[in-house]
């Protein structure tokens, strides 16, 4: 017998129809003798719709008001799945975060869990119960629900399954994996079996939109396997676990494209100590997050361009925190460019082999494409290149590293 926890996204219970197939895929798991988690999301188009009334009753709202509304979507979902699993005689019952429960911090709107107490959970799902959880929730200081931001539904699953002790934590979604890049640009993308933790977080920091980064962050630390499957297709999914589980590691595992990306360049900057912490400091406090940085070498010595890139939501405060500290910072001019998309090859191979980011390079300057920014970590190769080339640049790379399916 395993333990398991499973979860589905808003796709996967967009109406009555989809719940009652989700009931039918646990009855599978409970009919193989195993002790059954499930951890729901809000039916597609629920949450948006809840943000929206929140924000049309008062455009800067109380936070914690928010969450008591925009958590009541998880709270029919888990209802309602209970309702569908007793029906097939089924024993389960809802539980919604604030019951489990499950402890936040005091930050409304995107909470980070702080505990899990599964004591009465544990023991209701040892008597043959399934337990049916609302994601996306908990409980914060003074007893106030709490919601973990968009996506917080896959951190609620793997943070649950690392309480449990669980033996994998499955997440329905409307894809059957993970694959080497976007299926829908690059027709020869494949799936893959497994991938790494490290892998899988790279992915999804730079674009790939199959799990939730945070949730990818959890699931490494407490060495929770995850599996992403399709709730539509019975068919495997991709298993995202330790690296000592990969026999046979791929030199490049994924390749992912970011376009939310804006390229902010500062004309002759005075080069001294100290600019670049006068430049970054106060968009850091304007809760600008700054990815890729360049600095041109000076010819002069005294002045020289600075290049980095935003997020493409945050480009005009960006531009408007810098254009106010304009006079202390001492900068000519300053160019924004909102045509912008990061490419990324990622793979563990990177670290035992060369010439990878030489086959980046080669490859899209055969294809034409000008490199505008490059950075880099252990396992990633990231570059910014005009967005009018991205459907290009994905095709390109993947053949080059020999990731399209035979």
């Amino acid at each position: 017998m395993a333990r398991i926890v499973m979860k589905f996204g808003g796709t996967s219970v967009g109406d009555i129809d989809r719940i009652k197939n989700v009931a039918r895929r646990v009855q599978r798991e409970v009919a193989a003798g195993n002790e059954v988690a499930v951890v729901l999301s809000a039916m597609s188009g629920v949450t948006n719709q809840l943000v929206e009334w929140c924000k049309q009753m008062a455009p800067l709202h109380d936070q914690k008001e928010y969450d008591t509304v925009v958590a009541t979507g998880e709270q029919v979902t888990v209802g309602l799945l209970a309702i569908g699993l007793q029906e097939m005689g089924i024993k389960a019952r809802s539980w919604c975060g604030w019951q489990v429960p499950i402890r936040t911090d005091a930050t409304h709107g995107k909470a980070r869990i702080d505990s899990i107490d599964t004591t009465e959970m544990l023991a209701d799902m040892a008597a043959g119960s399934v337990a049916v959880v609302a994601g996306f929730q908990g409980i914060a200081p003074g007893n106030r629900i709490a919601t973990l931001g968009r996506g917080g539904s896959d951190t609620s699953a793997v943070a649950l399954a690392a309480a449990l002790k669980a033996d994998r934590c499955d997440i329905y979604t409307d894809v059957d994996g993970v694959y080497t890049t976007d299926p829908r640009i690059v027709a020869k993308a494949r799936k893959l079996d497994k991938i790494t933790y490290e892998e899988m977080l790279e992915l999804a920091s730079v674009g790939a939109k199959v799990l939730q980064t945070r949730s990818v962050e959890m699931a490494m630390k407490h060495h929770v396997r995850v599996q992403v499957l399709s709730s539509f297709v019975d068919a495997p999914g991709t298993l995202v676990c330790d690296e000592d589980e990969i026999v046979e590691k791929e030199l490049v595992s994924g390749i992912a494209y970011s376009r939310d990306e804006a390229k902010i360049t500062l004309v002759r900057v005075a080069d001294r100590p100290g600019v670049a912490a006068a430049i970054f400091g106060p968009l850091a406090e304007a809760a600008v997050n700054v990815d890729m940085i360049v600095q041109n070498v000076s010819e002069d010595g005294k002045s020289t361009d600075l290049t980095f890139t935003v997020g493409r939501a945050d480009l005009d405060r960006a531009r408007k925190v810098i254009e106010d500290n304009k006079s202390s910072l001492g900068f000519e001019g300053l160019v924004a460019d909102a045509n912008v998309v990061k490419v990324s090859v990622v793979g563990v191979g990177m670290r035992s082999h060369a010439g990878i980011a030489q086959k980046m390079f080669q490859t899209l300057a055969a294809e034409g494409i000008n490199i505008q920014v490059i950075s880099t970590s252990e396992i990633k190769i990231s570059v910014l290149i005009e967005e009018k080339y991205t459907e290009l640049a994905l095709r390109a790379l993947h053949t080059a590293y020999g990731l399209d399916a035979a």
